[in-house]
């Protein structure tokens, strides 16, 4: 079975969902259903989910379940929440952005523990 992201793949315009199988029994139901907000994620977008929802929440919880750092976890987290049109709560688009890049740079070593947080929290960082 192939995982399929709801996107036509022509226009980008999402896509309707006009037949449902069952493999146990072979019934079909045909009409146009849509295949919600979750079925545009990527197959490793819908694990990481998954994984997160399994742990509650518990960013800290993801970290030692899927091997990753914090700045991952927080980085796959707000891919998703763009992925799916939504906003964090409390946070303007523009902060989201800078955060995210921030969060890019200490991924990448390109800058270090202390100096991001010194950028997230809206400090400028000594050279």
């Amino acid at each position: 079975m192939q995982n399929f992201n709801g996107k036509c793949p022509a226009c980008g315009s999402g896509m309707l969902v006009g037949l449902y199988r069952c493999p146990a029994c072979e019934v079909e139901v045909k009409g146009s259903f849509t295949a919600g907000a979750l079925a545009g994620l990527r197959p490793e977008q819908v694990e990481f989910v998954k994984t997160f929802l399994q742990c509650r929440g518990n960013i800290k919880e993801v970290e030692r379940e899927m091997g990753i750092s914090y700045p991952t976890v927080r980085n796959r987290l707000d891919a998703i929440i763009k992925s799916l049109g939504l906003t964090p709560a409390g946070e303007p688009e523009a902060r989201q952005e800078e955060r995210a890049n921030v969060l890019d740079q200490l991924e990448k070593g390109e800058i270090d523990a202390e100096e991001a947080a010194k950028l997230l929290s809206g400090k400028r960082a000594k050279k």
